[in-house]
């Protein structure tokens, strides 16, 4: 093969190279950075026993310097009731505590008094809402082996995956909120009972078994249909 052919195809492929690795090359850098994850406005104590100290915090950045208010709606006369205050650090961030007086599932909201800018306390202007179950606490047995496949008073077979609890005086199928060392179910009542004096609710072991409860103990309940 002539000398000049030779020279010439050693230059094609030099310039053709570089083009096909890249196809396969990964794109740049941008030397871009993921959006940070913004901080809730707003969070409470999520479960907690009547006379227990709820925690509510969030961040509200636009807002530092201010006060915000923790209010919770009172479901017979549908009025917001404020419960507890707190300053909003330099960095938007704020802590407020409410020793919870009342039991039931609550709604709270977050409210920022803005009355050096504008004259008059404002609502945020996105609201921000967070739920919370207040529970009474309350001795607790739990049951099972011996009665399956048995109906219980409510009509109910009684089965190793019945979720449920038994209430002397609660109507049958009314929904029962329960707490135990952190961990939280709603069942319905399927059963009559405890019948044993100092305890009043009685869970089926598959209720207990969500919980992590063992053994005759406090637990917190309220009913919350």
């Amino acid at each position: 093969m002539p000398a000049r052919r030779i020279a010439m195809l050693v230059v094609a492929c030099a310039l053709t190279a570089p083009a096909a690795a890249g196809a396969d090359d990964p794109k740049p850098s941008t030397g871009g950075t993921a959006a940070p994850v913004a901080e809730p406005g707003l969070t409470a104590t999520a479960h907690l026993l009547v006379g227990k100290v709820a925690e509510f915090r969030g961040s509200l950045p636009s807002d530092a310097g201010h006060t915000v208010t923790i209010e919770r709606l009172d479901a017979a006369t549908a009025v917001w009731l404020p419960i507890a205050t707190a300053a909003i650090g330099a960095d938007g961030a704020y802590l407020a505590r409410w020793r919870a007086n009342v039991t039931g599932r609550l709604t709270t909201r977050a409210t920022v008094d803005r009355a050096a800018d504008t004259g008059a306390a404002l609502a945020l202007a996105a609201p921000l809402e967070a739920t919370m179950t207040v529970y009474r606490p309350a001795m607790a047995t739990w049951y099972g082996p011996g009665f399956y496949g048995r109906t219980t008073a409510c009509g109910i077979r009684m089965t190793r995956r019945l979720l449920g609890v038994a209430h002397r005086k609660l109507p049958c199928g009314s929904q029962v909120a329960l707490t135990y060392k952190g961990k939280a179910i709603t069942v319905p009542v399927v059963d009559r009972g405890p019948f044993k004096g100092g305890r009043r609710w009685d869970l089926t072991s598959a209720a207990a078994t969500a919980l992590g409860f063992t053994y005759t103990d406090r637990i917190g309940a309220i009913r919350v249909d």
